[in-house]
């Protein structure tokens, strides 16, 4: 079921959205742009943030940065002063002066600071949005970072890329790839972001990339809201690999190779996240947009599922094509046959094949009340629509066989003005063809924009639509599921024993990485027993098993710790354990050391 989302109602909303996940919770509507909004104030009672002030032309990266006038002087300084791998308890905003910080000035790669709903890490522009200028920035598990009104500029590789993060927020920031694009001279992607959760991009610009101006892959929640997006080879924007439950409203796109915007494109299997498997995209909002002067179609699908597309303004588009696609998106192996193999066996769609291509197919695609304006002078290539035909997937690449590209495929209330009256309709499937010329308007009145000349794409005051609306849905996409914490426990031992425990297993919640010893703490009594020459295994990342523990031989009462803080324990979300957690015993007695065999390795 889709979760109702009355915010999208033409009526003034100030009150939140209210979900199962924490931080979904403080997601309010602006009353005046009906745009969903992140809402960055602390928790009532939560500590006041560290303040680390940089300034590049007179700080001094050994001042203490407390305020301008004892600013640090590089950004690299304030970043190395945030906890690396500690799950924050106090904020830190790093507060950046005017100025150019150039690449000897900046973190080469921003890694692991892990801020909290309470304790957020910001970087902020404080004397204004566009007034500090940096260059590329890559970002790596990082988390409850926030980005504001910063100007970030690269001329090569990502401008801004977030790899493995979470809960990042991106406001009122100019992200620009700088270079010629004919000639490949510029970044690939602008904003690149991929295997990463809740993420926010709220009244940004965004520009300059020979590909894809936003990418995202394997994205699951959040939203991209009142920006720009333009300036691209390929798409502007897509959303694929598995995305999930974002909202992308009230946004322009426009000055694209490709097109505008889809919800699913083609992805390596292996750069997907369980358990989005199947679809490229699941249950994407593309709502209240502006998309104009693309090459290619102005919106997509291709290999969605649960995708709603409405209300939009597509005006110049579809020169070399169409106006609007849906298609199947596409599903290869890259390279990591066992990851392929492994995600097959799980149900997932694709392929263990390198080399290999299986079709994603849609399904309950709506497309409703959209206005498609092509000019006199300006038509689209060859056809309106370009619906994909049935395809037969390859044995055991588990997608159902013939895979459709229109299974529940609406198209209604949609106002068309493209070409001449006889253009192709582009719907080879009798049924579908008929309903979508039954229920929109194509070709039979010719819309009035306010000035698109001047940038105002709505509708001329009194302009009605010649076709009924259809609404919008009254559910829209799902509310994050919630998360359950992570939490490992131990299996149990005898509370009293006669004999040295040289065996403990913990078993964590869902699969983690980056366990090692040196995540345990053994105490007998208040005193740290040594755990050199044990050994920890694992045969699925959930229960980890440690033998060989030689230090249990004397009387006395024995804890093993996992710590929590600190550790590089993380899940696929990246979410870190929640507590640390301990088993204990009693040893009665001293008895000789344990003489562990250890097997003799012949050289």
């Amino acid at each position: 079921m889709r979760r109702a989302l009355p915010g999208w109602k033409l009526a003034s909303l100030t009150r939140r959205l209210v979900s199962p996940e924490t931080l979904e919770s403080r997601l309010a509507f602006a009353a005046e742009s009906l745009l969903p909004s992140f809402d960055m104030s602390p928790p009532a009672g939560a500590p006041a943030f560290n303040q680390i002030w940089v300034d590049p032309a007179a700080g001094n990266d050994g001042s203490s940065g407390a305020s301008r006038a004892v600013a640090v002087r590089t950004l690299s300084e304030a970043w190395r002063r945030v906890p690396i791998n500690v799950n924050l308890t106090t904020g830190f905003q790093i507060n950046l002066t005017s100025g150019t910080y150039p690449e000897s000035a900046v973190p080469i790669y921003w890694e692991s600071r892990h801020g909290t709903q309470s304790a957020p890490v910001i970087l902020k522009a404080i004397d204004g949005v566009g007034t500090a200028r940096l260059p590329n920035m890559n970002v790596y598990d990082c988390r409850h970072l926030y980005i504001l009104g910063l100007d970030i500029s690269s001329g090569g590789g990502d401008v801004l890329h977030l790899d493995s993060c979470s809960n990042v927020l991106l406001r009122d920031t100019t992200i620009r790839g700088l270079g010629e694009i004919a000639s490949y001279a510029v970044p690939q992607e602008t904003l690149k972001v991929n295997q990463s959760q809740y993420i926010y991009v709220e009244h940004c610009d965004i520009s300059g990339a020979w590909d894809n101006a936003v990418d995202f892959v394997s994205v699951q929640y959040g939203h991209v809201v009142g920006s720009r997006i333009h300036r691209s080879g390929d798409w502007a924007m897509y959303a694929k690999g598995g995305s999930a439950s974002l909202t992308v409203a009230g946004n322009e796109f426009y000055d694209a190779g490709t097109g505008g915007f889809t919800a699913g494109q083609g992805t390596g299997f292996e750069f997907m996240v369980s358990p989005w498997l199947q679809y490229e995209a699941y249950d994407i909002t593309f709502i209240d947009n502006v998309v104009h002067d693309t090459q290619g179609a102005g919106f997509g699908v291709n290999g969605g599922s649960n995708i709603l597309m409405a209300r939009n303004t597509l005006y110049r588009v579809g020169s070399r094509s169409h106006v609007i696609e849906v298609g199947f998106g596409s599903r290869a192996c890259d390279g990591n046959q066992a990851a392929c193999r492994a995600y097959l066996a799980q149900g997932g769609w694709g392929t263990a094949v390198v080399g290999g291509d299986e079709p994603i197919p849609n399904r309950d695609v709506f497309i409703y009340d959209n206005v498609v304006y092509n000019p006199d002078g300006y038509v689209s290539q060859w056809q309106q629509f370009a619906v994909a035909m049935p395809r037969t997937p390859s044995v055991g690449s588990n997608i159902p066989t013939p895979a459709r590209a229109d299974t529940n495929l609406q198209i209604r209330g949609n106002w068309i003005w493209n070409g001449p009256a006889d253009h192709p309709l582009g719907i080879e499937q009798t049924t579908l063809a008929a309903d979508v010329l039954a229920g929109n308007s194509i070709n039979t009145v010719r819309p009035v924009l306010a000035d698109p000349a001047r940038g105002d794409y709505s509708l001329a005051p009194g302009v009605v639509s010649p076709v009924a609306s259809v609404g919008l849905p009254s559910v829209l996409p799902p509310a994050p599921a919630p998360s359950p914490r992570l939490t490992a426990t131990f299996r149990v031992v005898a509370a009293t024993t006669a004999r040295p425990v040289t065996t403990l297993t913990v078993t964590f919640n869902r699969a983690v990485r980056g366990v090692t010893l040196d995540d345990f703490v053994l105490l007998r009594g208040r005193t740290v027993a040594s755990l050199a020459g044990a050994r920890i295994t694992t045969t699925d990342q959930i229960t980890y098993t440690i033998t060989t523990i030689r230090s249990t031989h004397l009387a006395g009462n024995y804890t093993l710790r996992l710590k929590a803080a600190g550790t590089g324990i993380f899940d696929a979300a990246n979410e870190a354990l929640a507590a640390p957690v301990t088993v204990s015993w009693r040893m009665t007695r001293t008895v000789r050391p344990v003489l562990l065999f250890v097997p003799l390795v012949r050289r």
